[in-house]
């Protein structure tokens, strides 16, 4: 019945029925068939959503819209521009950076990609750079965010194997930096090679100033959230609270652009986002309940240890089977439902799972760069007016980085570890 229920989920999903319900039909069929009371459908769903980590979700999912509408990505752009607008391709690294600041308060790359995206992508085309390679850049930079804290899939990951989510968010931390060193890099030497524009000259230290007086009150938010974590003062839940308490003190006194439309219009969207989310979380808990039921994980664990007794060989084939799954799941869905049965075989093999978290999440979000999902994809091909061809051609050279990122963390699990380490 496991089987033939991952089956029928399959056929729906590829016969183009939103994941919910591809999800949702064959767990109301399992239910019928086996005889099992229909209370059980709202329990599990209930019990899924009864979840003190996930309440992080909506609140960081609200941060990211304040920032949006309260003029907070504006300033950050305008520091990030002073900074290092001069180096190399110039807005293009200024995109690259921009998003390593976005995501220290977001959480998300859609949220990257829809709210200081727009802005990059506008300016770099005012500065001269083609609109393929603006939205490249724009939508490569943006698989950051999911990874450097705060992250939101890095969160629903704990939730569901119950990993530490501080640790998890720690252990984000250096391979985002390592990721935006090689972004930059890259963007660097297509810039010289294709003699990109870039700032006239270097920053004085007075202009480098004045843009960070600005910017200081937001670049200030993952600092007191990561230092907040660290210290053991809040849980990642109530560091989102702080972070939103934050945002809604220096929007409405400090900078003084917030009002109560900009407000009531970021709690509208917000509670958009959350139930798309919250959703799947829901139905993918009770379809992952049938699989732990019919012992769908344990057949899958003694099945793969047959082809694989190595820790490192286990995670190459987790990597190409979370790769594969972010081309055609987003990144909840395919942690909910691909994660019970992958997980614990490599745990018990040896594979650290906080370790094991960042691998799925990073393979998860390159699945945004990759069609037929590609969420990214889609979102910057509308903001930036071009074709996905265009768009596919301009990101091939930002592949190699995002791939020799993916396998750092992959093969360096002491890199990894080390900041999360320091809580052990």
């Amino acid at each position: 019945m496991g089987l033939a229920l991952i089956a029928l989920f399959l056929v729906l999903f590829v016969f183009g029925f939103p994941v919910v319900y591809a999800i949702l039909i064959p767990a109301i069929g399992y239910v019928l068939i086996e005889g099992l009371p229909l209370g059980l459908l709202t329990q599990r769903v209930t019990y899924a959503l009864d979840s003190f980590p996930l309440v992080a979700v909506p609140i960081f999912i609200f941060v990211g819209n304040l920032m949006n509408l309260a003029g907070v990505t504006d300033r950050i752009f305008r520091f990030a521009d002073t900074l290092v607008g001069r180096l190399p391709g110039g807005l293009a690294q200024v995109n690259i950076f921009s998003s390593l600041i976005f995501s220290g308060m977001s959480g998300a790359a859609l949220a990257d990609v829809g709210g200081l995206g727009r802005i990059e992508i506008e300016a770099m085309r005012k500065r001269g750079f083609s609109a393929p390679f603006a939205g490249a850049v724009t939508a490569a930079s943006a698989v950051v965010g999911p990874i450097f804290p705060p992250s939101i899939p890095l969160i629903v990951y704990g939730s569901v194997t119950s990993v530490s989510i501080v640790q998890l968010l720690l252990a984000g931390i250096v391979p985002a930096l390592i990721c935006i060193v090689l972004l930059m890099i890259t963007a660097a030497v297509l810039a010289i090679v294709h003699k990109m524009p870039r700032a006239d000259r270097a920053p004085t230290l007075r202009e480098i100033g004045a843009d960070l007086l600005p910017a200081l009150p937001a670049l200030f938010a993952p600092v007191l959230m990561i230092a907040g974590m660290l210290l053991g003062l809040f849980t990642p839940t109530e560091a989102a609270a702080v972070t939103v308490a934050y945002v809604l003190l220096i929007s409405s006194l400090f900078y003084r652009e917030l009002t109560f439309p900009h407000l009531w219009n970021a709690m509208l969207m917000t509670v958009r986002s959350t139930s798309a989310i919250l959703i799947i979380v829901a139905v993918a808990s009770l379809f992952g309940w049938i699989l732990a039921v019919e012992q769908i994980p344990q057949d899958f664990a003694r099945w793969i240890l047959q082809f694989a007794d190595s820790p490192v060989t286990l995670l190459i084939i987790a990597n190409l089977i979370f790769f594969i799954a972010g081309m055609f799941l987003d990144s909840t869905t395919a942690t909910l439902l691909v994660v019970p049965v992958i997980a614990p075989p490599l745990v018990l093999a040896g594979v650290d799972p906080v370790h094991l978290g960042i691998i799925v999440i990073f393979n998860l979000m390159l699945g945004l760069l990759t069609p037929p999902m590609g969420l990214s994809l889609f979102l910057v091909c509308d903001i930036a007016k071009i074709t996905l061809r265009q768009l596919l051609r301009a990101l091939l050279p930002f592949y190699v980085p995002l791939l020799v990122t993916l396998a750092i963390i992959t093969f360096s699990a002491d890199l990894v570890l080390w900041l999360p380490g320091l809580l052990r």
